[in-house]
Parts: structure tokens; sequence; C-alpha cells
């Protein structure tokens, strides 16, 4: 896992998360997808010479107009939503970036402990009777 600045663009900084990957998850790689921000920073050319994976650009439809569904966008985003359940990651509260890499990690290792261990009684929110 690799965090920046939020002055990095995603795309310049592609290279570094993947280079920060273990060895035995990018050779396993045989796909990845991204959106068009990664055009532009020849991440798909760098992906492919130096680890042997393809890179798909999903893209919008041509033509459309207002809010489209992405194809495997929705996977990102849920990612974000389940992360930023816990308070410390809902706002940029750190100062420094490793400590908001170290905050994610906990909450992504919160996240695995509760699907391997669900609650036997899961709290159910429920509005208040009228």
């Amino acid at each position: 896992m690799v965090v920046t600045a939020a002055s990095v663009t995603d795309a310049a900084a592609a290279p570094r998360v993947i280079e920060a990957a273990p060895a035995d998850v990018t050779g396993n790689l045989g796909v990845v997808w991204a959106d068009s921000a990664y055009e532009r920073k020849g991440f798909a050319e760098f992906a492919a010479a130096e680890y042997g994976f393809r890179v798909e650009i999903m893209k919008r439809p041509p033509g459309s107009v207002g809010f489209v569904v992405i194809p495997r966008r929705w996977v990102v985003e849920r990612t974000f939503a389940w992360l930023t359940r816990c308070r410390r990651n809902l706002r940029d509260y750190e100062r420094r970036t490793d400590s908001s890499e170290a905050m994610i990690k906990i909450s992504a290792v919160r996240m695995m402990l509760s699907r391997l261990h669900p609650p036997e009684d899961p709290r159910v929110f429920n509005y208040r009777k009228a």
C-alpha cells in the first residue's frame, strides 16, 4: 500500500504502487482495470513492459451524457465506502502519509476480521418509534 500527498495524481503514483506490491501479487496479475486518467501517464505501457500484465481502461460509453455507471468502477467506490465507515478514515485527520496508511491498514484488518468471525448479535439500525 502506498499513500501519497493529495497533490500527486493517481496515474503518477500508480508505478510506485505496483513497485511496492509483493512479487507474488504482481506475478499473478493478468488484467488491471483503470479509469481514463491512467492513459495520460503511460501506465499501461509501464505495466506491460515491467510486469507483463495488461491494463484495461474503463471509459464512459461514447455519446453518454450525465451520470453513467462505469463498468468495474463500483468495486473501488464500494471499498472506499467500507473504509470510510471507520471514523478516522472519514476525514483526513492525519498529518503524515505513513500514519494515514497505518489507519487504512487497521481498518482493512478490522473489516477482514469481522467477515471471518461475524458478531452473533449484529446491531441493526432502526428508526425510533413515533
